[in-house]
């Protein structure tokens, strides 16, 4: 009784962590689209100070130390509220971590993944450094998101295993649930690097590279002057600001395509392959109706920043949607999950 006690209180938090991660994911990603990722100069502090610079005077200070970044309050207090949301994710994942730890035995494994997300948030916080002293460059900026993104992955996956059972009907065929999460595990993977794939078209300013055409790009279906190479240089040095983006046009242009191509291939597998082989089994057919609304939703949203010129709130929420679209794959994955693993 008091082993299950104790999981039931570890998958509480686990919950309760996840949820919070998706807030920090949401949260900046408003920071970043409302373009207020340089808007402290500093780490950790902002102006040099633990909040913002508010007053008059502690503006002119601030104004007077950071002479090439004058204060604009009302973008300040997001990234730095961005912040204090970050660090309160650090401690409520090593809270996590070590109640799991702790009660390892009860858990049968499944501690290795909270201890896993309490080191990587380590490293997402470095990369909220970088994000900031190395001015928005797009390789930092798009690794800063698929760290939240994993660290997000990693306690919902936690918090899934400790609420949702495997399947125990026998007459659920062992080599169509194998199938299943082979198919599943596919999905998330695809759905990640499409998550990379809209890092890097956020962070290098491409998300309007074919005005408000769609399907089409700038009235053409492929652009003859797109220049992939110059588009997937993951490395420019340290020291130019990236804030606006440092691309031509055509190499924006390419970014843009090759987001929609991963759009395409990832509606095509997850709706196809993972939804319709779901949907035809009770135990799992309200897992395929969550992925698809998430995924429907998801898809619509891309189309409307394009056709809309990417209006704050929806860019904001189709950051978020990728995060439940991830979970429901993750939830059904763990429903198809053997003893084995």
């Amino acid at each position: 009784m008091n082993s299950m006690i104790s999981t039931r209180g570890i998958a509480r938090l686990a919950w309760a962590a996840a949820l919070f991660a998706l807030v920090v994911i949401v949260f900046g990603a408003f920071v970043r689209l409302s373009n207020a990722g340089l808007s402290c100069p500093d780490w950790p502090t902002c102006y040099g100070k633990v909040t913002w610079p508010v007053h008059e005077h502690e503006v002119d200070a601030a104004n007077a130390a950071f002479p090439d970044r004058p204060v604009e309050s009302n973008k300040a207090w997001r990234e730095q509220v961005h912040r204090f949301l970050a660090g309160g994710l650090i401690l409520t994942t090593f809270a996590l971590a070590i109640w799991s730890w702790r009660r390892r035995r009860d858990l049968h494994g499944l501690a290795a993944v909270p201890l896993a997300a309490s080191v990587f948030i380590l490293f997402q916080a470095l990369l909220g450094m970088w994000t900031v002293t190395w001015k928005l460059k797009p390789i930092v900026v798009m690794g800063h998101l698929l760290g939240g993104m994993t660290t997000f992955a990693l306690l919902a996956y936690s918090a899934l295993r400790l609420t949702i059972p495997p399947i125990a009907n026998l007459r659920f065929p062992a080599a169509e649930k194998d199938k299943l999460w082979r198919l599943t595990a596919v999905g998330i993977g695809l759905v990640a690097v499409q998550i990379a794939l809209g890092g890097w078209t956020s962070s290098n300013y491409a998300a309007l590279a074919c005005g408000l055409d769609f399907p089409s790009c700038l009235g053409q279906w492929w652009p003859g002057n797109m220049d992939f190479h110059e588009a997937f240089v993951l490395w420019r040095g340290i020291g130019v600001n990236y804030e606006g983006g440092v691309l031509d046009g055509s190499a924006r242009i390419a970014i843009q395509l090759v987001h929609r191509i991963g759009a395409v291939l990832v509606f095509g597998h997850v709706a196809f392959a993972v939804v319709q082989r779901a949907a035809r089994h009770v135990e799992t057919r309200p897992f395929a109706v969550a992925v698809g609304i998430a995924l429907l939703l998801q898809v619509s949203l891309g189309i409307a920043n394009v056709k809309l010129g990417l209006p704050l709130p929806i860019a904001t929420a189709h950051n978020g949607v990728a995060a439940v679209l991830l979970l429901s794959l993750l939830a059904l994955l763990v429903r198809v999950r053997t003893a084995a693993r």
